[in-house]
C-alpha cells in the first residue's frame, strides 16, 4: 500500500494559506500556557513570601529505590522549612500508591518526620495520581479551602490554577531545581500539560480514584488547636 506524500503549496495564495493556518495553530497551542500565567501572576512566591496558613500540599515528583527523589525531597524540605518556620500547621503529601511495591505517601511521611514535622501534622493522599486528581481530592475528600501549595517553578503554576478551579484557595511556593536535564524535560512537559489542564479546569472531571470523605486534615488540625 503506497502512502501519498502531502503536497506543498504551488501558489502564492496557498502558501499564506499554510503560513495562516500554522500561526494559528501555535497561537491556539500556547493559549493555555498563557492562560496559567495570567491566572497565576499574584499566587506565587518563595517560602519567605508565602502567607501563613493551616495546610500545606506538597505533591509526589517520584521515588527512588523507594526514597524521594531529588525533586521530590526538594519540595519536601521546602514544607519542613514552613513548618519549622511557624507558617503551616498540616502538610498534607498526595501522590501515586496504584502498586504495593510504589508509595509514594508513605516515603513522604517518612521524609517529613525525619526532618522535623511530627508524624501527626502529616496527612496522606494514596490517591493523588495527577495534579487534578490531588487538588480535586484536596477539596472534596479532605476538606481544604485554603493552601500553600509545594512543587518546582515549572509546574506550580499548573498546580495553582487547577486547584483554585477546584475551589481550594492557593498560594505556590515554586522549588528552585537545578536546570539539568530533567528540568528541561519538566518544562517542556508543561507546555503540553497545559492543554489538559485546561480541559481539566473547564469540564471539571472526576478523579480517578474519589471516595469517601477522610477526616485527617480536621484532625491534625485539631491536635495543632486549629478550627478544622
Amino acid at each position: 500500500m503506497r502512502i501519498r506524500r502531502p503536497r506543498l503549496p504551488r501558489t502564492r495564495t496557498g502558501w499564506r494559506r499554510l503560513v495562516q493556518g500554522v500561526m494559528a495553530g501555535c497561537v491556539l497551542g500556547l493559549l493555555p500556557a498563557t492562560w496559567l500565567h495570567v491566572s497565576t501572576a499574584d499566587r506565587l512566591g518563595t517560602t519567605a513570601d508565602a502567607p501563613r496558613t493551616e495546610v500545606a500540599v506538597v505533591f509526589g515528583a517520584g521515588l527512588w529505590d523507594g526514597e524521594p527523589s531529588p525533586y521530590l525531597a526538594h519540595r519536601l524540605d521546602a514544607a519542613a522549612e514552613l513548618y519549622r518556620a511557624g507558617r503551616i500547621e498540616v502538610v498534607l503529601v498526595t501522590g501515586d500508591n496504584s502498586r504495593e511495591d510504589y508509595d509514594e505517601p508513605d516515603a513522604m511521611r517518612t521524609y517529613l518526620t525525619k526532618h522535623g514535622v511530627p508524624d501527626g501534622r502529616i496527612v496522606s493522599d494514596y490517591a493523588g495520581f495527577d495534579t487534578w486528581d490531588s487538588c480535586v481530592r484536596a477539596k472534596k475528600i479532605f476538606g481544604v479551602d485554603r493552601a500553600v501549595l509545594i512543587s518546582q517553578d515549572f509546574h506550580v503554576r499548573r498546580a495553582v490554577a487547577l486547584c483554585e478551579a477546584a475551589g481550594v484557595r492557593s498560594y505556590g511556593v515554586g522549588v528552585a531545581a537545578v536546570h539539568d536535564v530533567t528540568w528541561y524535560y519538566g518544562g517542556t512537559r508543561e507546555i503540553f500539560a497545559a492543554g489538559k489542564a485546561a480541559l481539566d479546569a473547564v469540564f471539571e472531571p472526576d478523579p480517578r480514584f474519589l471516595g469517601p470523605k477522610e477526616p485527617g486534615v480536621a484532625r491534625a488540625l485539631a491536635a495543632a488547636g486549629q478550627p478544622g
